[in-house]
């Protein structure tokens, strides 16, 4: 079994994943993962909630999406790091921004 540590540029908000590959691995173009990023694309990967273990202080935003799914982002509250966030369809999965992997070997996008 696989473990992955993920962490805010500061390294007071941790996630580990545990377990197999991520379920998806995704890239996003939209404006609110472009202005997140910096970038013109976002990735991240989705775990089951039960792999998953988050330590640190987070501070939330809640966004409605284009597409009505409600997503609720955690962030560091000391370096402001987005590193994981919740969708409201699907609460039993983590979405993990893989930036925060900083692991060359993570999975990539299909």
């Amino acid at each position: 079994m696989a473990t992955r540590k993920a962490s805010c540029n500061c390294g007071q908000l941790r996630v580990t994943t545990k377990g197999p590959d991520p379920d998806r691995v995704v890239m996003c173009n939209c404006y609110l993962c472009q202005k997140q990023t910096g970038s013109a694309f976002a990735i991240q990967a989705t775990f089951p909630k039960d792999q998953v273990t988050i330590e640190g202080r987070s501070k939330i935003w809640t966004h409605l999406a284009d597409s009505g799914n409600r997503i609720t982002y955690h962030f560091c509250p000391e370096c402001g790091s987005t590193v994981y966030y919740v969708l409201a369809e699907t609460p039993e999965n983590i979405g993990v921004k893989v930036g925060c992997f900083t692991d060359p070997t993570f999975p990539p996008p299909v």
